[in-house]
Parts: C-alpha cells; sequence; structure tokens
C-alpha cells in the first residue's frame, strides 16, 4: 500500500472547512467533468443511501475512461464533523490505476483557520497491464486528485465568502 499527503492552510474555520470537503459536488467535481488527466472522460455519480455525508454514506461511481468500464462503490467510514472523515472502496471496485483505494481527511484549528490534510492510500491492481499503467501513472493521478480537491475547496469557500460580503 502507497499514501500520498497533501496539506493546505484555509482561512475559515474547520466545520466550515469539513462541510465544504465534505460535499461530493466540490470535492468529487474533477471526476465529473472531462480532462486531460481523465482521458477526456468523466464519470457519474449515484448516492447509494439516503443520506448523502455522515457515516455509513455509500455512492457509486461509474463510467468509462479510455474504452475501459469504471464501475466502483465507496463508504464512508469515519466521519467526525469538523474534525476526520475516512471513505474508502468497498466490494470488488472495478478501476484502471487502483484495485483499492481509502481517503482520509483530518483538520487542525490554527489562529484565523484551519490546516486540512488529504491523503491517499492505494494498493496497486494485479495483471501486466493495469500494474504497469498504476505504477505509470498512479501517484501522478492520486497528486492530481489531492490538489483539486483542496483548491476546489478553497475555490468554493472564497466565492461563498465574497459573495456574503466576508
Amino acid at each position: 500500500m502507497k499514501t500520498l499527503l497533501r496539506t493546505t492552510a484555509f482561512s475559515f474555520q474547520p466545520d466550515i472547512v469539513f462541510e465544504c470537503l465534505d460535499n461530493l459536488g466540490v470535492t468529487g467535481m474533477h471526476m465529473t467533468k472531462s480532462s486531460t488527466m481523465m482521458m477526456g472522460s468523466k464519470l457519474d455519480l449515484k448516492f447509494l443511501t439516503e443520506n448523502h455525508t455522515g457515516l455509513g454514506t455509500k455512492y457509486r461511481w461509474t463510467g468509462k475512461m479510455v474504452g475501459i468500464k469504471m464501475d466502483f462503490t465507496v463508504e464512508v467510514t469515519k466521519w467526525m464533523p469538523g474534525e476526520e472523515k475516512t471513505w474508502e472502496t468497498i466490494g470488488d471496485p472495478k478501476l484502471i490505476i487502483y484495485s483499492w483505494y481509502q481517503m482520509h481527511l483530518l483538520l487542525t484549528k490554527i489562529p484565523n483557520g484551519t490546516i486540512a490534510k488529504l491523503s491517499i492510500s492505494y494498493e496497486r491492481p494485479s495483471g501486466f497491464f493495469y500494474n504497469l499503467i498504476s505504477f505509470l501513472f498512479a501517484d501522478w493521478y492520486c497528486r492530481w486528485c489531492l490538489k483539486n480537491m483542496l483548491d476546489d475547496c478553497k475555490k468554493t469557500l472564497l466565492k461563498k465568502a465574497k459573495h456574503n460580503g466576508a
């Protein structure tokens, strides 16, 4: 298993940062839009639980990337509002560069804001082709995901603050 971490400072309180990073409409945006890193593809998101946040929340991502089917379910396994969240793939995920992944968010209050530590841990897939693709691209893709999730949250919060006149 390999883990990559990205840390970002926010000028907002932990509960506000957590609420934003807990919102898949913000943190999942990079996977729902066609981009170079997504090889021109995008994924569809469907919630499998009535609740869209909180412990036990499940959702499913589906789509194709470079013609290869992607279909994986994610479950929130730890959820402490304003502090910490963990979510990971469950079942038999059909992914290209991972066989499984887990994401972890940890927030720390600092004077005038919050430090967010966001990490992704993953295991490489079996099979020569997928293992090679993982070796070549997994870390690059992970860094892109972590950066986008934190940057999209920061943009959302700054836009909201500007709109509210803060």
